[in-house]
């Protein structure tokens, strides 16, 4: 049965703060069992977020307020699990830190269920479409289905917004609870301005009494909700609610978003929204549909990397940070509810440890129990460690730090390039065009900028690419004399291949033989590296090639 709703009760004189992550916890507040060091870790990834994914390492330790040896420690171990690069002075988070939000987005299966019906109505009504979720008194998003404009208008997924100033926040709002409206007005007492959500501008005027309790209850009547410039003047929005079947309960909501001068709110309305709710149907029906999970096998084998990384690195690794942030990697498709025992068992981890790291999530508000089951999920709010910038990621961003890395370890130039359409005609054929590359310091090297267009039968990048189930290319002075290439493909997570790889060099540095030997493969490993961030980026977004 729904929770029961009721009639918001008048706004209290005094508020207490309740932020997200901005204001310190109190010592007492924490519970005895928790691991000190797993919350130090998980503010470190927040601030990282919050300064778009990259930070250097003094700006960590001011926005952390931890000492810069606990930063260095947290980063040094973040980094061996390859959740961020240390570049520099700066920390920077890499896509194989959304593995975390995967698992969350995974365990609610919503994105995988409903994400095609989202896009296939944007299709059709070139507007963007998004899905989101409630995060106590906000909301997040979970998918995005964007259009390719001047003024282009979406959220990125894992954002965290105030629940009154969007369209979904009302229709979440309409089954709240005495508490929860409470604790929506404690925090707005606290922030008027919105200051503690960085994803939106902050609120310069206050809005009028009662507004936002008005648009959730008409939203509760009338099953839709309307945005009209709240976040920013020019964007508009209409939500309307996906309910889940066995509950009767919002699961997410459904939302176009346009610009004005596109549609007013009114239009969004009254052209727009049944569409939209002919859309929210067929998701409905999905969910009733959908067939139980299959859980598949859980990862496996941590428990062991954790203590050799540990052996190897000494000090400069946090043994109980890394341990608890593959519990968080426990949970995914089939596995949404887990107990204590299946944690342990998934993760490797004795159960004194992994309970310790459930309880400290629960306190971070990244887990909650479920008693009757004596289970415990994961909340949107895991999508707060490092999702939002990185969901916004390409393939040329995430090749060209490892382009960089090979370039340096072999000495010569590297680069990436995609299979492109040819010019018209019926004399055209397929080309390749350069979208990253690092260039060596050698005097005498290959000087091919991003962007460049080459026939593709004619490089080695192309022939990888014509020729999909080859594993590799040797080009030896076919296109130019004294220029050798040797290339790798690069497939995406379905295995499809999506780009090439290769390093470039003049003939007189390796024999073609040198080249198979020695630089093959390097070029493997980094295509290796390449295809397992490519993969965590891509399980829940779309990753452009250019």
């Amino acid at each position: 049965m729904p929770a029961k709703t009721t009639t918001p009760p008048p706004v209290p004189e005094s508020a207490v703060p309740v932020p997200e992550s901005a204001v310190p916890v109190p010592e007492s507040a924490v519970p005895a069992e928790a691991v000190a060091p797993l919350i130090r870790g998980v503010r470190v990834l927040r601030e990282l977020t919050e300064a778009g994914g990259t930070l250097s390492l003094s700006g960590l330790e001011r926005a952390t307020g931890l000492a810069r040896s606990t930063v260095d420690r947290i980063t040094s171990t973040l980094a061996r699990m390859g959740y961020v690069r240390l570049d520099g002075r700066d920390a920077v988070a890499t896509p194989r830190l959304m593995e975390l939000g995967n698992a969350y987005l995974a365990a609610l299966r919503l994105p995988a269920l409903l994400s095609s019906r989202a896009d296939a109505l944007a299709d059709e009504l070139d507007e963007s479409v998004s899905l989101a979720v409630a995060d106590r008194d906000g909301i997040r998003f979970i998918h995005q289905a964007t259009r390719r404009r001047a003024m282009s208008l979406s959220f990125r997924i894992g954002d965290l917004l105030p629940a009154e100033r969007t369209a979904p926040g009302p229709l979440f709002a309409s089954e709240w609870t005495d508490d929860d409206w409470r604790t929506w007005r404690e925090r707005r007492a606290a922030d008027p301005e919105n200051r503690g959500f960085p994803a939106v501008p902050p609120r310069e005027l206050p809005p009028p009494k009662g507004e936002f309790e008005a648009r959730a209850a008409h939203a509760g009547r009338n099953g839709w909700a309307l945005d009209d410039q709240l976040i920013e003047p020019g964007l508009v929005a209409v939500s309307v609610p996906v309910r889940d079947p066995r509950t009767g309960r919002i699961a997410c909501v459904a939302n176009v978003v346009s610009h004005t001068s596109r549609h007013t709110a009114a239009d969004l309305r009254d052209t727009l929204l049944p569409r939209l709710r002919a859309t929210v149907a067929e998701m409905e029906r999905e969910l009733a549909e959908a067939p139980e999970p299959d859980p598949g096998p859980p990862p496996s084998g941590s428990a062991a990397w954790i203590g050799a990384s540990k052996h190897e690195l000494g000090r400069e690794f946090i043994e109980s940070l890394a341990r608890g942030l593959t519990v968080l990697t426990a949970f995914g498709e089939g596995r949404a509810a887990l107990t204590l025992t299946d944690v342990a068992r998934a993760t490797g981890l004795a159960r004194a440890t992994a309970r310790r790291a459930l309880i400290t999530y629960e306190h971070l508000g990244l887990v909650r129990g479920q008693p009757e089951s004596r289970t415990f999920v994961l909340t949107p709010r895991v999508l707060s460690l490092g999702f939002p910038p990185l969901s916004r990621t390409t393939l040329p961003r995430i090749a060209a730090p490892h382009l960089a890395d090979l370039s340096a370890r072999v000495g010569e130039s590297t680069a990436l390039a995609i299979l492109v359409p040819s010019g018209p005609g019926p004399d055209s054929s397929p080309e390749i065009q350069y979208t990253a590359r690092a260039v060596s310091p050698r005097i005498m090297g290959v000087d091919i900028r991003v962007g460049t267009r080459l026939p593709a039968a004619a490089t080695s990048l192309g022939r990888v690419l014509l020729a999909e189930n080859q594993s590799y290319a040797l080009l030896d002075e076919d296109w130019e004399d004294g220029l050798r290439t040797i290339a790798v493909p690069l497939h995406d997570r379905t295995g499809r291949v999506v780009a090439a790889v290769n390093v470039a060099l003049h003939a007189a540095g390796r024999t073609a033989e040198e080249c198979v030997e020695q630089l093959l493969p390097e070029l493997r490993l980094t295509a290796a590296r390449i295809e397992g961030e490519l993969r965590a980026a891509g399980h829940f977004t779309r990753i452009p090639l250019l």
